[in-house]
This record gives C-alpha cells, sequence and structure tokens, in this order.
C-alpha cells in the first residue's frame, strides 16, 4: 500500500476498534519510513506506539530484533542492552569535544535531509583518550538525547579462547547490530584492533582484525557505533581511515576540575575554610573519574566520622590517597 493507503487504513482501523490491524497497519507505515531512511521519524512513531493505550503488552513487541548473541564457547552474552535518561548539559568536556558529539547528534537527527544531497550522517566514530575522560559517557549520553538504547560490546566475550570462533562472535554482533537502529559502543576497542605488524600478536589473531575491518567497511546499518580506546597509539594504522570522526578527550584544566570538585561535593556542607581552587591545583594530571572517586572518599570519611561538614582535611587526605594509589599501579612502589 502507498503511504496514503496506509494512513487511511490507520483511520478506519481506529474508527472501528480494530487494534490488530491498527497495530499492523502502524508497522507497515513505521517501516515504510525506515526504507525511507527517515530514522527519526520512525524512531518517534515506533516509541508512540509502544506507549499507546490501545497496543496490548504482546502487541507492543512489533519491533522483532535478532536474540541477543551468545559465544559459542561458552554461552556468555556478546554484548548488553543499556537504557540511560541523562541530559546533554551533564557532559563535562572541552568546548571543542562538546561540539564534535553535537554535531554528531546534529546531523542523525537531519539525516533525511542530508539524504536528499546524497550525503550520510557520521556512523563511525573513535573516540580517543585517557581512562575516565569521558568517552563511555559521551556514548551514553548520545544514546539517551536520541532516545535509542545503547548496545555495549563485551569484548571479554568476543575474545574466544578457541580463536577460530572469535570472528564467529563479531559476525553475530555485526548480525544484530544491523538489525535496527541502535548506539553502538566497542569499549577496549584496541582488544580488537591492535596494530597487525604487532610481532608479538598470534597470526589467528591478525586474521580476526582483518575480518573486523571487513566487517566494519561493509557495515550497512543505521546504527551510530563508538569505538572507545584508551590506547590509540598501538590501533592498527587501517582502523584510523574506517572511521568518520575521531575525537580525543583531554584531562581537563584547572579550572573545569575546579567546577568538578564544586559539581562532585554538592550532596555535602563544606566547611568555609574549604579552598577548591587549591584541589583543583593539586589534582594536576588527574581525570574527572578520578576527581569523582576522591570527593567520593571525602564525602564518606567525613559521614563515618559522625560530621555533617566536610573539611579541607579531608579533601587533602583524599587527594593524597589516590595519588598514592596511583603511584602504587604505575610504579609498583611510592617513595618512602
Amino acid at each position: 500500500m502507498t503511504g496514503s493507503e496506509l494512513i487511511k487504513q490507520l483511520f478506519l482501523s481506529f474508527n472501528n476498534n480494530d487494534n490488530d490491524t491498527f497495530v499492523q497497519t502502524a508497522r507497515e507505515y513505521i517501516e515504510r519510513e525506515k526504507r525511507k531512511k527517515h530514522t527519526i521519524v520512525a524512531k518517534e512513531l515506533e516509541k508512540a506506539l509502544y506507549q499507546s493505550a490501545t497496543v496490548s503488552s504482546s502487541q507492543r513487541r512489533f519491533k522483532q530484533h535478532l536474540p541477543i548473541p551468545r559465544d559459542t564457547e561458552k554461552g556468555f552474552p556478546l554484548l548488553e542492552i543499556q537504557h540511560f535518561e541523562q541530559d546533554f548539559d551533564s557532559l563535562i568536556l572541552s568546548t571543542d569535544t562538546k561540539d564534535q558529539l553535537e554535531r554528531i547528534i546534529r546531523e542523525f537527527k537531519d539525516a533525511d535531509i542530508l539524504a536528499t544531497y546524497n550525503l550520510s550522517y557520521k556512523k563511525k566514530i573513535l573516540l580517543c583518550g585517557k581512562p575516565g575522560t569521558g568517552k563511555t559517557f559521551s556514548a551514553q549520553i548520545i544514546s539517551s538525547v536520541l532516545n535509542i538504547p545503547l548496545v555495549y560490546i563485551r569484548f571479554d566475550a568476543i575474545i574466544s579462547s578457541y580463536l577460530g570462533e572469535t570472528a564467529g562472535n563479531l559476525r553475530k554482533v555485526f548480525d544484530f547490530i544491523e538489525s535496527g537502529i541502535w548506539i553502538v559502543l566497542f569499549d577496549e576497542f584496541d582488544i580488537i584492533g591492535k596494530n597487525r605488524d604487532d610481532n608479538y600478536e598470534h597470526g589467528e589473531l591478525k586474521r580476526v582484525v582483518n575480518n573486523f575491518l571487513q566487517m566494519l567497511d561493509n557495515f550497512k546499518g543505521d546504527s551510530i557505533l563508538f569505538a572507545a580506546t584508551n590506547h590509540q597509539n598501538i590501533l592498527d594504522s587501517a582502523i584510523w581511515r574506517r572511521f568518520d570522526a575521531v575525537i580525543y578527550y583531554e584531562l581537563p584544566d584547572e579550572a573545569t576540575r575546579q567546577y568538578l570538585f564544586e559539581r562532585y561535593l554538592r550532596p555535602i556542607k563544606r566547611d568555609k575554610k574549604i579552598d577548591l581552587s587549591q584541589a583543583a591545583k593539586d589534582s594536576q594530571g588527574l581525570s574527572p573519574a578520578d576527581i569523582k572517586m576522591i570527593t567520593t572518599e571525602a564525602m564518606k570519611t567525613a559521614i563515618i566520622d559522625s560530621r555533617n561538614t566536610l573539611t579541607m582535611d579531608d579533601l587533602e587526605k583524599a587527594i593524597e590517597q589516590f595519588i598514592r594509589r596511583e603511584k602504587v599501579k604505575q610504579h609498583g612502589m611510592v617513595d618512602e
């Protein structure tokens, strides 16, 4: 049926209280919009149909995805489907990084307009930077803003002890994400994207990397794929040109660190002598995740000491403790 015929059928079935025909016709119309690459319209209609009071719980399962793929060897799920409710302002990043992420959102929303010029929105984005700088959180925020579930790829399950199974696991993952519209996050991407010239790597794993590159090249779905890595320096050179955009996450500057301390310490009353500008200076080189861990530890100290006010001493001790921990992690020892 044409679009106008489907709309007419929707009106008729609604007037006749024919819920089964209404839902079936609505499905057909949504699928028609998807074939026309009207992804945002289709997603909004899909959401509206789910929420319709006239649609039963069994009928709401109109979007049939493949079952979650599992590792053949151990039966572990190869991915997780996650949902988030966060606003874009929750991201505390440099202006340049936020602008790049906002551009990804805008291009996806304007996919229909871009398509009229034979252009496509960015579908494959590489996120680089040190741990705790916001790469994973960015994918979660975009998932929330676009109201599209996040598919988190479990690389620990994909990399099978039988390397011959790994390529098969990857194929299952790509088959799944091509079955719908998702925000996809390949976290710790360097596990699979390591340099093929690395002499220490097993020959079979190098073939897995080749298979992954081919799957990335041949990806035809409407999802947005994010790959996050803390070690971009070890990625295979062929990986880089597969991505439509590369976003680098910098460590926060002093002003941003001070804002992070202010934000993360909001749940507790602070002593008037607390100097957050000094805390920002003392935390040079730390990530937002590091600062969040420090503030959590400082607040817990005050709470377990039966105090309702956080002191500068609590904060300084938490910073010193974290820095000492980092020295142990990096060097296996600390200076006495």
